[in-house]
């Protein structure tokens, strides 16, 4: 009888040890995952803070040609200061969408000064944002991508039990805002 009490005993330990050691496992997931998100977030607010840099020699190149067009470069001093500004990623987005709109605007600008579009400070500073535009898209694509992982993981039985457990909350995606696939109009 008590060689079936220690069996016993042995088994219950085993099965505890077990669920322990998948709790850990689990929890260590999530929290990798979590931090993934958070690498992948920092990297649009680098490319964003890229962009950001970029604008104010792109804005005095083109105000040598472009003096009387005072508006636009208010606009996207204003845009930048939204984004530099913005403290969650819906704020980010929305402020993110306003710059690429006066950046559009900017562009139709350029095209009214013919000089402008062959000046090789100019050209080289479109294609370093266009660049920085490509890396932005790519690195919303692999936050989007870890948010998703991280976000489907919580809400799996038995992970969401731990999620519940120690406080992992989902995370927001990076979206764009409504009416952005629409070209902007442009109005002087």
């Amino acid at each position: 009888m008590k060689k079936g009490w220690i069996i016993t005993l042995v088994v219950i330990l085993i099965i505890v040890i077990a669920l322990i050691s998948w709790g850990i496992g689990a929890y260590n997931k999530m929290v990798t995952l979590e931090q993934s998100v958070k690498e992948s977030y920092s990297q649009i607010q680098n490319q964003l803070q890229r962009r950001a840099d970029l604008i104010p020699n792109l804005v005095e190149t083109v105000k040598g040609y472009a003096a009387q067009e005072k508006e636009i470069f208010e606009a996207l001093a204003n845009a930048r200061a939204k984004l530099a500004g913005a403290q969650t990623v819906e704020e980010q987005a929305t402020a993110d969408a306003e710059l690429t709109n006066v950046l559009s605007r900017l562009l139709v600008i350029v095209e009214n000064y013919p000089t402008l579009k062959s000046d090789a400070n100019f050209r080289q500073l479109m294609d370093e944002l266009a660049g920085t535009e490509n890396r932005i898209a790519v690195a919303r694509k692999d936050y989007n991508a870890v948010v998703k992982d991280y976000n489907a993981l919580i809400k799996k039985f038995p992970y969401v039990i731990i999620a519940k457990m120690f406080g992992f909350a989902e995370k927001q995606y990076f979206e764009a805002k409504p009416g952005v696939e629409e070209v902007p109009q442009v109005q002087f």
